[in-house]
């Protein structure tokens, strides 16, 4: 084989596999993620949404949370988390988005997000009724007076309607579903496991700001 044919075969050899990369790192539609149909608004000032579809009671939920809380300390500055309550037709999702939403309002939300999980998981609480959430609540810092007033709020009755109406729009079937920039749905079943749910998500997280 002469020099030049040599270095032909050679450059046709890193093209093929220059090929083979990109393919590999290429995300298929229907097999890595979904498109949400049509698109939700998301994000601002530059930012890429990535938000989360999570319900308390859900198993699989606590068992994200981990890798949730690495990612976090990870995830790039352009980058926006977003917890969204799922609810779907049982009545402990609303009950369980009511008291995310109540948190929220009253300034304890990311103080009781763990110990809520942790309440029903691991220490097999029942946080199925108002009262019991109440006490749940008191034991975090939050009157009794506080917490009726803020539950039964106007305000936080149209964040649950909200979620409510965005769990539908964005088409997730289950939780834990994470939803990039309003377009894009990916969830444990296509992911097949936590580390690469987030991989895909931080590639078409990446795609996103590329675009803008």
């Amino acid at each position: 084989m002469t020099i030049r044919n040599f270095c032909t075969v050679l450059l046709l050899g890193m093209l093929l596999m220059g090929a083979v990369v990109v393919k590999a790192g290429e995300l298929r539609q229907g097999l890595d993620y979904a498109r949400v149909v049509p698109p939700q608004p998301a994000g601002g000032d530059g930012k890429v949404e990535v938000l989360e579809l999570f319900w308390y009671g859900c198993s699989h939920c606590y068992q994200f949370e981990p890798y949730i809380k690495d990612w976090l300390k990870k995830k790039p500055d352009y980058v926006e988390y977003v917890r969204l309550p799922a609810i779907f037709g049982s009545p402990a999702w609303r009950l369980h988005a009511t008291a995310f939403y109540t948190a929220q309002v009253l300034g304890v939300g990311e103080k009781i997000h763990e110990p809520f999980f942790d309440a029903i998981h691991k220490y097999k609480r029942r946080l199925k009724t108002e009262g019991q959430l109440m006490e749940f609540f008191a034991e975090h810092g939050v009157s009794n007076d506080d917490f009726k007033k803020t539950f039964k709020s106007f305000a936080v009755q149209a964040k649950v309607r909200r979620a409510a109406d965005l769990t539908r729009r964005y088409g997730a079937e289950g939780v834990p579903t994470v939803i990039v920039n309003g377009k894009y749905r990916v969830d444990g079943p296509m992911a097949k496991n936590y580390d690469n749910l987030l991989k895909v998500v931080d590639q078409l997280a990446e795609q996103e700001f590329t675009r803008k």
